[in-house]
C-alpha cells in the first residue's frame, strides 16, 4: 500500500485547520497510509538577518532529512517548484509509483522556506500557486491536492 508522508515545519494552531486535515485523513486512508511529521519551527527574532535566517534553516533541514527514507520519493514544496493540475498531479503520482516507490514524502518548509540541502534532496519541487499562503493553510490544501489526485486515480466522482 502506498504511504504519504506530510512533514513539516510548525504546529497546526487552528482547531478547523486541524479538522481538516482529519477529515482529509480519513477520506485518504481508503488508498494510502498517511503519515504526518510535525517538527518544531526554529525560533528567529522578528527582524532575522540573513545569517539566522540561513541558521534556522539549517536546524530544520537536519530535523527533515533525520524524517526522510532513502527509499522515499520526495517532493519539496517550495515557490519555484513546477505547477501541476490536479490531473497532471495524479499522473505524477501514479508515474511513482509505476516506477516502484511505495512511499511519497511531501515537505512543507517554515516561513523562511526549505534550505538549498532540502531541495537539491527532492527528487521533484511543487508548487501549489505563485500567490504565497500561510504555512498552516498550505497543509490543507496539500491534503486536499492529494486527496483529489487519489480520486482521479480511482475513478470517483470527486474530482468534477
Amino acid at each position: 500500500m502506498l504511504t504519504i508522508k506530510i512533514i513539516s515545519i510548525g504546529d497546526l494552531k487552528e482547531k478547523y485547520l486541524r479538522d481538516a486535515l482529519d477529515e482529509y485523513k480519513k477520506r485518504l486512508g481508503a488508498w494510502c497510509k498517511v503519515e504526518q511529521v510535525s517538527l518544531k519551527e526554529e525560533r528567529l527574532p522578528d527582524n532575522p538577518t540573513e545569517n539566522q535566517i540561513k541558521q534556522g534553516l539549517f536546524q530544520e533541514e537536519r530535523k527533515i532529512l533525520e524524517r526522510l527514507s532513502p527509499k522515499s520519493y520526495v517532493i519539496a514544496m517550495c515557490v519555484e517548484g513546477k505547477e501541476l493540475s490536479s490531473e497532471e498531479l495524479a499522473g505524477k503520482i501514479s508515474q511513482i509509483t509505476l516506477e516502484g516507490h511505495s512511499e511519497i514524502a511531501f515537505i512543507i518548509g517554515s516561513s523562511f522556506g526549505l534550505s538549498d540541502t532540502v531541495k537539491k534532496r527532492a527528487d521533484f519541487k511543487l508548487s501549489v500557486s505563485k500567490m504565497t499562503f500561510p504555512h498552516q493553510l498550505l497543509r490543507v490544501i496539500l491534503y486536499e491536492a492529494i486527496y483529489r489526485s487519489l480520486s482521479i486515480i480511482n475513478g470517483t466522482k470527486y474530482h468534477k
